[in-house]
């Protein structure tokens, strides 16, 4: 871990505090299913997460779907997901002890994902209630990742600088965003992205549990 220690804790947030991966599979073949396509296994969902919804169910659908269709498909989801329960999904293992000793150290936590704005929110609330200061999806005026636009935008809300700021992700888009940002950048070992997946984003550390984040707060 580095002399220097940061106050500002940035985080994604599906493979990074949440697991939401048994949620997106229900989720999306249920929309799969009501448009008569077939279903996705979870390892398919896996591949395509990590860009936003619309990524994600324009990917799912059958090959040769219109963009109509595609886009049909994407705006059922976007139904669905408020009413969606959402029980499977929950915080890894360490996740919300590491989250309340940043807070008890004085650090600010905030999250920036690319999962549409409204399901941030909804589901930090559902989850992490308490635990995040500030956090984004994307919107209109937030782009996804790895633009840097959500990043600095929620250091800036937070109180925070770059320089004395962290983003912590699971995917070598994060660790582009974090970068993009002038920030230092955290990748994690427990979520979406296997090690080997980070050989060319060079994230600035890398962590194996929850708890190895706390080496990088001041105290």
């Amino acid at each position: 871990m580095p002399q220097q220690h940061f106050d500002t804790f940035v985080f994604d947030l599906d493979g990074t505090l949440l697991d939401t991966l048994a949620d997106l599979t229900v989720l999306t073949n249920q929309v799969l299913r009501e448009m008569g396509w077939p279903e996705r296994t979870q390892d398919e969902i896996l591949s395509y997460v990590g860009n936003g919804v619309r990524a994600l169910m324009y990917k799912a659908v059958p090959d040769g779907t219109s963009p109509e269709d595609a886009e049909r498909a994407m705006g059922r989801w976007s139904e669905l997901f408020p009413t969606y329960p959402n029980d499977l999904t929950k915080p890894y293992p360490g996740i919300t002890d590491m989250l309340r000793s940043l807070r008890e150290r004085g650090c600010k936590v905030g999250v920036v994902s690319n999962k549409f704005d409204a399901g941030v929110q909804q589901i930090i609330g559902k989850c992490l209630p308490g635990l995040i200061d500030v956090a984004h999806g994307e919107a209109p005026d937030i782009p996804r990742k790895p633009d840097p636009t959500g990043v600095l935008r929620t250091i800036s809300e937070l109180g925070g600088v770059p320089e004395r700021s962290v983003f912590v992700g699971d995917s070598p888009s994060d660790i582009k965003a974090g970068k993009n940002a002038g920030v230092a950048t955290v990748a994690v070992e427990w979520g979406y992205h296997p090690v080997q997946d980070f050989a060319e984003a060079h994230p600035g550390f890398m962590v194996a549990r929850p708890a190895d984040v706390l080496g990088l707060a001041a105290s």
